[in-house]
């Protein structure tokens, strides 16, 4: 993505970053108030059997890789921007346009 330089931009860039992060806490919150219901149920309605660890793991592994992509592998993260940084110099290398190293 290439850097925003009008405010507008860095403004839509903004919304859209707080947005996402926004939305993982949202899912974040309903995962806890799912999960407490469904143990509640496990553990005193039905049966005696722990069924309720089966949705709490498949949705958390759902949950960690809704935050893997927010907070580590999303737009503005870290670890894309140098990724990104180091492709952009390979290929400037490669095609002669860019710093020679």
């Amino acid at each position: 993505m290439p850097t925003p330089s009008l405010p507008e931009d860095i403004e839509r860039l903004a919304h859209k970053r707080a947005g996402a992060k926004l939305g993982w806490y949202v899912h974040a919150a309903l995962y806890l108030l799912v999960n407490l219901v469904i143990f509640a149920t496990s553990a005193y309605g039905f049966g005696s059997r722990p069924w309720s660890l089966f949705p709490l793991l498949g949705w958390g592994l759902g949950l960690v890789l809704h935050g893997m992509s927010v907070f580590v592998l999303g737009n503005g993260s870290g670890l894309r921007e140098r990724m990104v940084q180091k492709e952009r110099e390979r290929l400037q290398r490669e095609f002669g346009d860019g710093p020679q190293r």
